[in-house]
């Protein structure tokens, strides 16, 4: 590193990146005047001129960042650095604003050019950028994992608002329970709005995959990702302006523009786990797993419609400060144990597979019927009114299991590359991209946004290295770059040290990977996997006790590393400097 007297050279770049943004844009114009008419998708990919005008101005403030941090560096030489939160349900979300507000305390939050997020951690991307200066403002922010909440009536009106519109589904239904019961607020406004705001904040960006190529189709037509100007599918090229996601296409045109989906609503579409059927697995009681009976399917319909009551109460919960209204979901959970533990005898006994099938169904309708006559048996008044719109619109949905169902842009779309799977469906379904990697490694791989480095907190649970390993085998699949990954670090995993760092060497990033539950934090392999167990991503919204834990454990890990993420920020700006010097 060096320091020295910047303040009139960075009056000269500033100059420099007006100029350059303005030539930008009128190139942007002209190419636009050119054209009879815009068509509504985009093929390409380059960044939209949106995102390139946004980009262009963040450098400033990166720039001006590095000189404050004594890192020299010229205005060609601003590095692309990426913060990339895991997923891992509210430890995901609360983790990263603990990252972020420790990055903004150590001046390194700047640094950053984007931040991008997938399932968990998009629940707090999605809430902190509602405040357009939320990166001065962090206080607020983390005042906000606490504060006030939501209250039943609020949750109920937009969900029957919601229930009116065709792609009504069990997205619409978590979307406002997380963002009310987790997140305590209910954010109405549009992705699209940040599109016209300055660059205070890194740039976002969301992550989601479609849910019938995950399971069918090709690595191409899985993942998709939504930024404030565009929204698409990474691998394809192909977009559309994210205020159209959700309207009506059909070869290519544009037939019906529908209104954009609000933010409510998308934290329901990109923190969606539930929507797989395999993570229901993870909840089987033993009863259920019996040998020689747990290789089918048989007891899926029973889990999910289970797991889907638990979770729904929990959250609905979170809601309610009535002791009234609190013990009569007391009662209500306890029916649905009481149901859940009477079953299991019978479903010990030898029986066949079309046997089990049927009373799976059998139970599950007893499930929802148990449901709707504990809520006719309420006393009339305001939460009874609400208990009612909510079984009425969720107990179908949980049957049908319908998840992020949204007009499918790319219906009956003429270009090959498209595969058939999304082209032939009126209809696409998008869920939570943890499901495939639990890091949205896929948009920041390759020349479109050309990264140099990624800070990548590790806060899900499993196996650690386990989003690096799938990142490298998908970047080898659609043939991007991807550091090298040294075999010998994976025995690690299971009592993992605190920051691992993997160079890139020419066009790949380098990564900078910090596990959450760490050498530094836990004396074992045993603590670390009681910590993630503590911890897990599926559970009852945490107390204020366990938010301040991980937030605190999250800060740690960054101000013990800081060293560590100076040194690679400098060797960004090198590496920045080398490769653009060898250009043409």
């Amino acid at each position: 590193m060096q320091t020295g007297n910047t303040g009139f050279s960075v009056l000269v770049i500033c100059v420099w990146f007006d100029s350059s943004v303005l030539l930008a844009k009128g190139m942007d114009n002209m190419e636009g005047n050119t054209a009879t008419s815009k068509k509504p998708i985009r093929q390409s990919q380059s960044l939209c001129a949106g995102e390139q005008e946004y980009v262009h101005k963040r450098k400033r403030v990166v720039l001006e960042s590095l000189s404050s941090l004594g890192i020299n560096c010229t205005a060609d030489s601003v590095p692309h650095i990426t913060l990339l939160a895991s997923g891992g349900g509210q430890r995901a979300a609360v983790g990263l604003v603990g990252s972020l507000d420790q990055m903004e305390k150590e001046g390194l939050l700047d640094c950053l050019l984007y931040l991008g997020g997938v399932s968990g951690s998009t629940w707090s991307m999605s809430s902190i950028y509602s405040d357009p200066q939320w990166s001065i403002n962090m206080n607020t922010t983390v005042s906000s994992l606490s504060g006030p909440g939501v209250e039943l009536e609020a949750v109920s009106a937009w969900l029957g608002e919601r229930a009116k519109e065709e792609h009504f589904s069990l997205t619409d239904i978590w979307g406002v329970l997380t963002s009310a019961g987790i997140m305590k607020q209910m954010d109405l406004r549009h992705l699209s709005d940040e599109a016209s705001r300055n660059t205070t904040n890194p740039y976002p960006i969301y992550s989601a995959i479609e849910k019938h190529c995950f399971s069918y189709g090709p690595t191409e037509g899985k993942w998709f990702e939504v930024s404030p100007h565009e929204a698409g599918f990474t691998e394809l090229g192909l977009f559309i302006e994210t205020s159209l996601l959700g309207s009506k296409f059909q070869s290519g045109e544009l037939l019906e523009e529908m209104p954009e989906m609000d933010m409510v609503k998308l934290q329901g579409v990109l923190g969606c786990a539930l929507a797989h059927e395999e993570t229901m697995m993870v909840f089987i009681p033993p009863w259920l797993n019996v040998i020689g009976q747990g290789d089918d399917d048989a007891a899926e319909e029973y889990l999910r419609v289970y797991n889907s009551l638990h979770k729904l109460v929990a959250l609905t919960r979170s809601t309610i400060k009535d002791p009234t209204a609190l013990s009569e979901l007391d009662k209500l959970q306890k029916i649905l144990e009481d149901v859940m533990k009477h079953n299991a005898s019978t479903w010990l006994e030898p029986k066949g597979l079309e046997e089990r099938k049927h009373l799976s169904e059998q139970w599950s309708m007893e499930l929802l019927a148990a449901v709707e006559t504990w809520s006719q048996s309420l006393e009339d008044g305001a939460f009874k009114t609400h208990i009612s719109l909510l079984t009425k619109k969720v107990l179908p949905k949980i049957m049908a299991w319908e998840w992020g169902t949204t007009s499918n842009f790319l219906y009956q779309y003429q270009d090959s590359m498209v595969p058939t799977c999304l082209r032939s469906q009126e209809r696409f379904h998008l869920v939570d991209a943890g499901l495939l990697i639990n890091v949205a490694y896929p948009p920041f791989l390759g020349k479109k946004r050309d990264i140099d480095l990624i800070i990548a907190p590790e806060y899900s649970a499993g196996n650690m290295f386990e989003t690096l390993t799938l990142a490298r085998d998908y970047a080898a699949a659609v043939k991007k770059p991807f550091p090298e990954i040294d075999d010998n670090i994976l025995e690690e995993r299971d009592w993992p040290k605190d920051c691992y760092v993997f160079e890139g060497k020419e066009s790949e990033p380098s990564i900078i990977y910090m596990p959450l539950f760490n050498r530094r934090n836990c004396k074992d392999a045993e603590e670390a996997k009681a910590k993630m167990e503590e911890f897990s991503t599926f559970q009852l919204p945490f107390s204020q006790e366990k938010i301040e834990f991980v937030f605190e454990t999250a800060k740690a890990n960054i101000r013990n590393n800081k060293e560590t993420l100076l040194r690679e920020i400098h060797k960004a700006v090198v590496h920045r400097h080398k490769r653009k010097s060898v250009l043409p």
